[in-house]
């Protein structure tokens, strides 16, 4: 009396056979296929107008995108390190390395400039 179809099933008997549930399916694949490139195409749009607003706010402001500052650092190194083998030199400090004499010179005057007038004379003897 209280028993559904789906008691059968529940008991391990024979499932009734759908003859369009091949069809079903296949309609069903479909439906979700679609809605897949609805919402790939909906982002996909929404994306585009996030761009818009952040090219608006670039401009405004003069700033670069992320691409373009880092595609011009590496140019710059590219263009820095042309026709050498090896990695980039870094800058050397004053003081370290490789001294010249005339930076040496400048600095002995430099220092010279800052004493009083007597000790000035001292040392250019």
């Amino acid at each position: 009396f209280w028993a559904t179809k789906d008691m059968g099933k529940m008991l391990g008997g024979e499932e009734e056979k759908d003859p369009d549930a091949q069809k079903k399916e296949e309609e069903r694949q479909e439906a979700l296929r679609q809605q897949d490139e609805e919402r790939k195409a909906k982002h996909a749009r929404m994306e585009a107008e996030r761009e818009k607003v952040r090219q608006a706010i670039r401009d405004k402001y003069g700033l670069k995108k992320k691409e373009e500052k880092e595609a011009e650092e590496k140019a710059a190194m590219e263009q820095a390190c042309e026709g050498s083998l090896t990695r980039p030199k870094k800058a050397i400090p004053a003081g370290c390395g490789a001294d010249d004499d005339e930076d040496e010179e400048s600095i002995l005057d430099t220092v010279l400039k800052f004493l009083p007038g007597p000790l000035q004379d001292m040392f250019k003897k």
